[in-house]
């Protein structure tokens, strides 16, 4: 009898330790990274419509196969004329189903971003075409469709979505609370989990930006209406209302503001905006920087990137972070992304979802030790 009350006893407290492991989870996984000081790996998303939209899964091959087209007999050759072989029929274009598909296949990436609506969100897209967040949000749902919400052995989203949002405070585009409220309430509502804030050069801009995704009730600007949000992380209304607040502001929150360095006003402004509270990254925008810190030619037309002052600023910012403890990003790559990580960059956006970004995930996980993790 004694034996068999230690085995309920162990058994018990087996399950104790398995619901409080997963009561720790979040919703959203990269919340759980951060918060173990571990470091994220995220791709662009996959695209839909006509072309191999930068990349698919690894082995997969979408082009390269032997050509069938018909050449002719050499004149004087005395070879009979060929029939021509058929013409291959073109490849369907690719649909939102096909990059959802794409995006689950690789489990070895954290998240999936898109800077698609940089510009624009709700606006008509060029030559009349619909606005960038339609077409984010047919992958979203495809994403759901396609089983992108696990519920074993917790709830979490196996693809969480990150997006840019447009500037809020551009010195030649007065900010419009109303309109960048409005903005990042629409990505919200399409089942996006972390924003980045583009040319954050202000500690203000960012705590307004913040505010922006949290809910009136929370003490933010964010409006009631959720549109579909419940539908793209599983949940009802009333969870999602619990869960879609801001970390770590809220440590149950599963939304991530993070804020991109794009400016010399923003490196000069660092250290304040590193202290902003609700932040749980800052990135450096590199390829704006490498414009910003360029040398001037004679006729005043803008030369080649000061590749010292660059690093310069791009070192500033790394070392804002660590003051104030805030992983910091790079957008690396698979010739850089080891350098990076000896230095001190923890948060990735790798700007390519085909071989050389599956291979820049791969060395990142391999240097962290994250290749060790099971899925």
């Amino acid at each position: 009898m004694r034996g068999r009350v230690a085995v309920a006893l162990v058994a018990v407290a087996g399950l104790s330790i398995t619901l409080v492991g997963q009561k720790k989870q979040h919703l959203n996984p990269v919340v759980d990274l951060l918060a173990a000081g571990k470091p994220v790996f995220g791709t662009t998303v996959p695209s839909a419509g006509g072309g191999g939209g930068g990349g698919g899964n690894r082995g997969g091959n979408r082009g390269g196969g032997v050509s069938t087209a018909f050449t002719p007999p050499v004149a004087g050759s005395g070879a009979a004329a060929a029939t021509p072989a058929p013409a291959a029929p073109p490849a369907p274009p690719r649909t939102a189903a096909d990059a959802a598909k794409d995006a689950l296949a690789h489990p070895e990436i954290d998240y999936f971003f898109s800077g698609g609506m940089e510009g624009s969100v709700s606006t008509p897209g060029r030559n009349g075409g619909p606005p960038a967040i339609d077409a984010f949000t047919q992958i979203a749902d495809a994403i759901v469709e396609a089983g992108g919400i696990a519920k074993s052995p917790f709830h979490y989203l196996r693809a969480p979505l990150s997006v840019k949002t447009p500037n809020i405070s551009r010195p030649d585009l007065p900010a419009d609370p109303a309109k960048y409220v409005d903005n990042i309430s629409r990505q919200l509502n399409a089942g996006v989990s972390m924003i980045s804030f583009v040319e954050v050069d202000t500690a203000e801009e960012l705590r307004q930006g913040i505010a922006a995704m949290r809910f009136k009730a929370k003490g933010g600007t964010r409006p009631d209406e959720i549109g579909s949000a419940p539908k793209y992380w599983g949940l009802n209304e009333k969870d999602y209302r619990a869960k879609a607040d801001v970390w770590p502001l809220n440590q149950d929150g599963n939304l991530l503001a993070w804020a991109i360095i794009e400016s010399k006003e923003g490196v000069a402004n660092i250290r304040e905006i590193a202290k902003v509270k609700g932040v749980s990254a800052i990135i450096v925008g590199a390829g704006t920087m490498g414009r910003v810190y360029s040398t001037t030619n004679p006729d005043g037309s803008r030369g080649p990137r000061d590749d010292a002052a660059w690093e310069a600023a791009n070192q500033t910012i790394l070392a804002a972070c660590k003051e104030a403890k805030v992983p910091c990003g790079y957008p690396a790559y698979e010739t850089d992304i080891e350098t990076r990580m000896k230095q001190g960059f923890s948060v990735f956006i790798i700007q390519a979802f085909n071989e050389r970004g599956f291979k820049a995930v791969e060395i990142g996980r391999q240097v962290s030790g994250r290749d060790k993790e099971k899925k």
